[in-house]
């Protein structure tokens, strides 16, 4: 028996040993496979350091000076230092003053940092109390000042990921041009400055240059781990900015499960970017109060079942027929994995949040129909509509849609012919060069052409999306025009011989975009500067009159009712209480704003007292502009959406017969006749607003 074991043991030994023996060839192999970097020569390592250098150098300038220009231009169109108090609060247009109190809205207590995600006026009273602005700046300038200075850090991401994609700078600089020259459709900043994705889009852009960097194959790891962070930074900073940033993630969480499905990168990465989705989501749940709506985000559910996906994975060989099936079951058990858990997650977590919006998108797909005042309101809200003609008219105008349609078109044709050729189990290098004219190979190139195609195709059916798609559209045009590997593409398909097809490409990426930036200099420059000079007049003597009468002649204690619109600028300019404010994710205010809008309706004038005494509202305002409105589009007059509601119209063999015994009362109540004068006692009007006061002892005349 001893004799037995004893060439047992010695057998086991030997295996052991040979299996070590290959455990370190491999390893040797695999490090000697690895290409070792050689020492490169001092003018190269000057070169590079130079290219660096004048890129980041030309990504800061543009930003700086993109943030000047918008200082410059707010000057010019309202002139901003040259007015009262007063009218900066009215060509400001949004909320300020952080409340936390009951003294907003009558009768309700909210928490306006939650409910109104004012979260960056909390962190920008932070800084300016904390940098000892107070002593030096206007608080209203301070806000602006940091509003411009992220727009000019969201230009300066845009050229960043334009410049990772290509590898030229040039790319950067046509991506500012374009997004400049095209802001009307870029960007909101003109119009209102405090809008929350004025403060969140910088952010997000941040987020998708280090997502850019932290996809691409040839990345070090001091790159990847700065890239990380900075993705973590950013992904975290967005969600709290912005209460609607979480959709724009499942999109793009949808964008790297596509990736990941095409095995076009690692998996590893990709979990990497979900669980900084997870980790900033639950943050944002425990810093936001308890945000009930990150937990029943598609968001989360996705991720989550995505996580569970990986670990039923079972592990089996590449390219093998059995792997395919896998790959399709895998999509399917995550995709049925996410509406489960996202079901399960709404019957268990108690949330309000957002339900208006699934019903607005039943009715905008026309799967279903209603005549309830605040869903058709959205619906007739231009930036709800499907974009107008002259949307893409201005694109192609300054070039931009053409050549993003063509790089479009080619990488996503690259990407099918890899996806394919991985599918019937052919073999690809993995460093891609420039001589192989594969641009659909680079991982970080699929993720974008799949993002801008979800993102373009909701912009395709609501306007207002195009501020997140058209930014977009202007980076990957100026990449792919600035990239020799996207003409070498085209030149393989074309199979072009007479010239070699790779000094004409490095040709072209530089002779294409020289050419298009001159063109925009010679059309547009002169444009923008014109737009400098000129003095525009911002001119609203009305509602300057109303502020300044409601400062100076109503009580302390008053309650104001009228549209939202009017209530959120007499809450920002006075500080007054109001009925209602301009906020739309909330049921109770939705509900509050349908029935004080009701002062334009046909009812009678106990009712409409009842409805703002019920609010304990002391006046009423009536705006001109909405009681004799002209509405462009049919049946989207306020009025005529009121009308529906109340089932004073109705639809009689193609004909709209409207019937009511009341007139209207924002008519009625200007003629001051029984019995609308026993309710209401006009105070004060101008060319555009009429003020009643709310009579407390109703006095009935004949």
């Amino acid at each position: 028996m001893a004799e037995e074991e004893g060439p047992t043991v010695e057998l086991r030994q030997r295996k052991k040993l040979k299996s070590s023996e290959n455990k370190e060839s491999a390893k040797e192999e695999k490090i000697s496979d690895t290409p070792i970097p050689e020492k490169a020569p001092k003018h190269v390592l000057f070169q590079r350091f130079a290219k660096i250098f004048i890129g980041c150098l030309a990504a800061v300038t543009s930003g700086m000076m993109y943030a000047l220009y918008l200082s410059a231009y707010h000057e010019r169109k309202f002139w901003f230092s040259n007015r009262q108090e007063l009218e900066r609060e009215i060509t400001f247009q949004g909320v300020y003053e952080l409340t936390h109190n009951n003294k907003t809205v009558s009768l309700k207590t909210i928490n306006a940092v939650q409910q109104m995600s004012l979260y960056p006026e909390l962190i920008a009273s932070v800084l300016y109390q904390a940098t000892g602005s107070n002593e030096i700046i206007e608080p209203v300038y301070f806000y602006i000042g940091i509003v411009f200075g992220l727009q000019g850090i969201y230009v300066t991401a845009l050229f960043v990921t334009s410049w990772l994609m290509s590898g030229t700078w040039l790319a950067g600089m046509l991506t500012v041009a374009w997004f400049i020259i095209n802001r009307v459709d870029t960007t909101r900043i003109e119009y209102s400055i405090p809008l929350r994705e004025n403060w969140a889009l910088p952010y997000f852009a941040c987020q998708i240059a280090a997502l850019t960097g932290y996809l691409k194959s040839n990345l070090n790891t001091y790159g990847e781990r700065f890239c990380y962070l900075l993705m973590s930074a950013s992904t975290y900073t967005f969600m709290m900015m912005w209460e609607y940033s979480h959709y724009l993630l499942f999109l793009q969480a949808i964008s790297l499960f596509l990736l990941d499905s095409f095995s076009l990168e690692q998996s590893d990465k990709v979990h990497e970017v979900y669980k900084i989705y997870i980790f900033s989501l639950f943050l944002g749940y425990l810093l936001q109060f308890e945000n009930s709506a990150l937990l029943v985000s598609p968001l989360l559910s996705l991720v989550v079942a995505l996580m569970l996906a990986k670990c039923l994975q079972l592990n089996v060989k590449k390219g093998t027929f059995i792997a395919k099936i896998m790959k399709v079951i895998n999509f399917y058990l995550v995709c049925i994995l996410t509406v489960i858990l996202n079901i399960i997650m709404k019957m268990f977590v108690p949330h309000k949040e957002n339900g208006h919006m699934l019903k607005f998108l039943e009715v905008k797909f026309g799967l279903n129909m209603t005549k309830n005042f605040t869903m058709n309101w959205l619906l007739c809200q231009e930036s709800l509509q499907a974009p107008s003609q002259d949307f893409f008219l201005r694109l192609t105008q300054s070039s931009l849609l053409p050549f993003y349609i063509l790089v479009l078109i080619i990488c996503f044709l690259s990407m099918m012919q890899v996806i394919f050729r991985r599918i019937n189990g052919k073999s690809l290098k993995e460093t891609i060069t420039l001589e192989d004219g594969r641009i659909g190979g680079r991982p970080e190139i699929i993720y974008h052409v799949i993002h801008t195609i979800l993102l373009g195709s909701l912009a395709m059916v609501i306007e207002g999306l195009k501020y997140l798609w058209t930014p977009y559209v202007c980076m990957l045009a100026a990449f792919g025009v600035c990239s020799p590997e996207l003409w070498m593409t085209l030149f393989k398909w074309l199979r072009l011989r007479t010239v070699h097809p790779v000094l004409l490409a490095l040709i072209l990426s530089m002779a294409v975009p020289t050419i298009i930036g001159l063109s925009l200099w010679k059309e547009f420059f002169p444009r923008l500067m014109t737009e400098l000079m000129e003095l525009q007049e911002f001119y609203d003597p009305d509602t300057v009159e109303l502020m300044t009468w409601i400062k100076r002649q109503a009580p302390v204690a008053a309650v104001f009712a009228g549209s939202p619109q009017l209530m959120g600028a007499i809450k920002l300019c006075t500080g007054w209480m109001v009925t209602s404010l301009p906020l739309y994710n909330d049921d109770d205010l939705l509900k509050r704003n349908e029935n004080i809008y009701q002062i334009y309706s046909k009812r009678s004038a106990e009712d409409i007292y009842k409805i703002l005494t019920s609010y304990k509202a002391n006046y009423l305002i009536v705006e001109d502009a909405i009681c004799n409105e002209v509405g462009t589009m049919r049946g989207c007059r306020v009025k005529d959406l009121l009308d529906i509601a109340n089932g004073h119209v109705v639809c009689e063999e193609g004909d709209k017969l409207t019937y009511s015994k009341y007139g209207r009362f924002c008519h009625e109540v200007k003629i001051n006749y029984s019995p609308y004068v026993n309710y209401f006692t006009r105070v004060y009007w101008n060319r555009s607003y009429f003020v009643y006061k709310i009579n407390t002892v109703i006095s009935f005349q004949s």
